[in-house]
């Protein structure tokens, strides 16, 4: 089943976006898993647009937070008000009560902000002035620029290990350029999202099936084996300060299996697990500095530990 909704969805979202099938993907597996996005590319390369089309095609509720120096914690969360007429408090939620959180330029925001989003990710509630309030199928996608140092703030390991997955936004090809050109001058405008017609959305019914699908996908003990030496292998690595998390090994057996289904098989094998090794763990690993000014990259470093791993048959 998961199979034929992913195609239906894909489709429903190429109206709109032109090409990056297998970031589409990455996309939905991680809606799928129950997991949070980060999405890093330069300026112009549909970020925003890919998570705003992501949310129509989904039906979910979506906010967004465009990310500045002078955000405040209560600016996304939302905080207590106090009411003349009544004489009491009541809450202004902010935008963080929401289905789908585009968090735009994470990274422009300093670290007391950006910390405002980690109990919302990990635990999917928030605590304001001693109570909390949970929050029901919550996701984040957060976007940031790879190239901008200037006014930026780095997110902290914590944070990072967060997200399910990083996902590269590269430029496209030049034919994928030439279709988006055709695309504007057959008159799609990006600004007019609500007026393009989506013939499929995913029901809830639909949703609990594939959950339950993803569920029973069979995971032999010797690919949960793989798993965990590619993960320890990373710690091992004299490239790295620091490898992935036992946080990483869980997530990759998640997102492995929720793959797997796409894919339309009924058990997960050793290719998957690779396929989904540097998005799962490009984000998770610290480059010792004189690994980068030797041009090393976190997925040179983990395509070199995915080597030194023997392959289960």
């Amino acid at each position: 089943m998961f199979q034929e909704v992913a195609a239906r969805l894909k489709g429903e979202l190429h109206k709109v976006i032109v090409g990056y099938d297998s970031l589409l993907e990455l996309l939905l597996v991680s809606f799928f898993t129950s997991g949070h996005v980060l999405l890093e590319g330069v300026p112009g390369t549909a970020k925003t647009l890919m998570v705003k089309t992501l949310s129509m095609v989904l039906d979910l509720e979506f906010r967004r937070i465009q990310f500045t120096p002078d955000l405040m914690p209560s600016d996304i969360i939302g905080t207590n008000v106090f009411d003349l007429d009544t004489g009491k408090f009541h809450l202004k939620r902010g935008p963080l009560f929401t289905n789908l959180l585009l968090a735009d330029e994470i990274n422009r925001a300093p670290p007391k902000t950006q910390a405002a989003l980690l109990e919302a990710m990990e635990e999917r509630q928030v605590t304001i002035d001693g109570v909390s309030y949970p929050l029901s199928d919550f996701m984040v996608c957060a976007t940031q620029n790879p190239i901008e140092y200037e006014g930026t703030y780095p997110l902290p390991e914590a944070q990072l290990d967060r997200f399910m997955v990083k996902i590269l936004i590269p430029y496209p090809h030049a034919s994928e350029e030439n279709d988006i050109l055709n695309l504007y001058q057959s008159g799609f405008d990006a600004h007019r999202l609500d007026q393009i017609h989506f013939e499929y959305r995913i029901s809830r019914e639909e949703l609990q099936k594939i959950k339950e699908e993803i569920f029973t996908i069979k995971v032999q003990p010797e690919v949960i084996e793989y798993i965990t030496n590619v993960v320890r292998t990373t710690r091992e690595s004299p490239h790295l300060v620091l490898g992935a998390s036992p946080r990483a090994s869980v997530v990759l057996l998640l997102t492995s299996k929720s793959f797997a289904a796409m894919q339309g098989e009924s058990f997960v094998t050793p290719d998957v697990v690779k396929v989904l090794s540097l998005p799962v763990l490009r984000h998770r690993i610290i480059l010792k500095p004189e690994a980068e000014i030797e041009g090393m990259t976190p997925d040179a470093v983990i395509r070199e530990c995915l080597e030194k791993v023997e392959v289960p048959r």
